[in-house]
């Protein structure tokens, strides 16, 4: 793993951004168990419901997290198979975002994926659903030579100064919760030899090209 300067203020506002993304299910959850005191069995079937769907929401999100942030990421023995299940489980929740890619296929790499390359394409994928605020499919795919390309179809937009995010360009005390993930998920890809870069193809493709380290 190569050396990457982290200052504190990254930290801090990833924390911020697991926080916020949490703050509704978890909310949801408290809600759903006071309306079951409330209500008691009258409302047992509405409040149970809920609470289902918030946890499933709740440990969605964490597991996303977790395998983008967390050092349980790079362990080899996650498969680009776990993360089209967790992405699938992410994404499922308001069902707005699809995708359709093939966990088994080529995906860039050949016979052998490189260290850490679960994780990081757990991050482009989340990248690339934030491409997609009105809804869409992803895809992911070989590029050319060493890539995978993650691909946000439909009405797509890249939020302000994400791109400038990915390149790092921006002091770190200049970023927020909303741009952390751009550029904590490109600085991680720096540490492990990757290089992403982000790229409208028109109104209605975003591409996110992960360039994979040698091997």
């Amino acid at each position: 793993m190569q050396g990457a300067a982290l200052d504190t203020t990254i930290l801090e506002l990833v924390a911020s951004r697991i926080c916020h993304d949490l703050i509704s299910p978890v909310g949801a959850v408290h809600n759903g168990v006071e309306f079951l005191q409330e209500m008691g069995a009258d409302g047992g079937d509405e409040a149970i419901s809920l609470i289902a769907m918030s946890a499933e929401m709740a440990a969605a999100r964490l597991q996303a997290f977790r395998m983008a942030y967390g050092a349980g990421g790079r362990d080899p023995n996650i498969k680009p198979e776990d993360v089209h299940k967790a992405f699938d489980a992410l994404i499922s929740g308001d069902g707005k975002v699809t995708q359709e890619w093939d966990p088994y296929g080529d995906l860039g790499y050949g016979d052998d994926r490189p260290d850490a390359y679960c994780k990081i394409l757990m991050g482009a994928l989340m990248l690339a659903q934030e491409c997609l605020p009105k809804g869409g499919k992803v895809t992911v795919s070989a590029g050319n030579g060493a890539q995978t390309v993650i691909s946000a179809h439909g009405e797509t937009l890249i939020r302000d100064q994400v791109q400038e995010a990915i390149a790092r360009s921006i002091p770190p005390e200049n970023l927020d919760p909303r741009l952390v993930h751009p550029y904590a998920i490109s600085l991680l890809a720096d540490s492990y030899g990757y290089a992403i870069q982000l790229s409208a193809q028109d109104d209605t493709r975003v591409d996110l090209v992960l360039n994979l380290p040698p091997p």
